[in-house]
């Protein structure tokens, strides 16, 4: 029987936060959280960094004798921090760690919850869009599954799903270079509808992420700049591939 809510009938699939990743689990799984985890993850692997997502700030860092990210307002003061947060442009300049630890309470956590369940998972943004799009579009050439995830933000008020544009925006830019003619028949319209989204706003990819609630809200914080870093559209060949609990990097030619 088919899942329609799973999109099953698709081998290439989008849908929005941890329940959609839930029930659109596929071979392949690509979380998009542009603001900012995905970016962040994408920003330390082309350091070189290995990093452990998490659900929440917890002792995991010290079992893998890992760095703990803070807050992006701690990150200046919290002692033995050397700067790693979850700032994408932060990341770019602050002292280099072989292992980071990454909480985040969307693109972390969801990335966790399908680790916990033998996913694979892969770290997607506008920063590294093409190199994941096409290496994804390899893996439905051998006859898997890929889903999209975007992460979107949760509302403060009751924590439900607030769907966000420069997660729709950067899922669009992956499904746009994954999706070529031979391929529109296995695409389920969610995520052809993303990749048109973003084929018509291309052109105006910096401005939207600016004048988008997220990054508003993240420029009237004083972090302009990791907008800025997040709407580098193919900045980087770097996918970041969930393994053992921590993402490494595969490097795209």
């Amino acid at each position: 029987m088919c899942d329609y809510f799973g999109q099953t009938d698709y081998a290439i699939r989008m849908d929005w936060g941890p329940e959609g990743a839930r029930r659109c689990t596929a071979d392949v799984n690509i979380i998009v959280d542009v603001l900012s985890f995905s970016t962040s993850v994408t920003v330390a692997a082309e350091r070189g960094m290995t990093v452990y997502p998490c659900r929440w700030k917890d002792a995991r860092a010290a079992e893998h004798d890992a760095t703990l990210a803070v807050g992006r307002l701690e990150a200046g003061t919290a002692p033995g921090a050397h700067g790693i947060s979850l700032s994408p442009a932060g990341l770019l300049t602050a002292t280099r760690s072989p292992r980071i630890v990454l909480p985040s309470p969307n693109g972390s956590t969801i990335s966790a919850i399908l680790a916990e369940h033998g996913a694979e998972v892969v770290a997607g943004c506008l920063r590294n869009a093409t190199a994941v799009g096409r290496w994804a579009a390899q893996q439905v050439d051998v006859g898997r599954s890929v889903a999209v995830i975007a992460a979107g933000e949760r509302w403060r008020g009751d924590g439900s799903l607030r769907p966000a544009l420069e997660d729709h925006l950067g899922a669009g830019a992956i499904l746009g270079a994954l999706v070529t003619p031979r391929h529109i028949g296995v695409c389920s319209p969610e995520a052809l509808a993303a990749a048109g989204l973003f084929a018509g706003a291309q052109e105006y990819l910096s401005s939207l992420l600016t004048d988008c609630v997220g990054g508003r809200e993240l420029t009237a914080m004083g972090f302009e700049e990791d907008v800025t870093v997040a709407a580098d559209l193919d900045a980087s060949a770097v996918v970041p591939i969930l393994t053992d609990g921590a993402f490494s990097s595969l490097r795209v030619v």
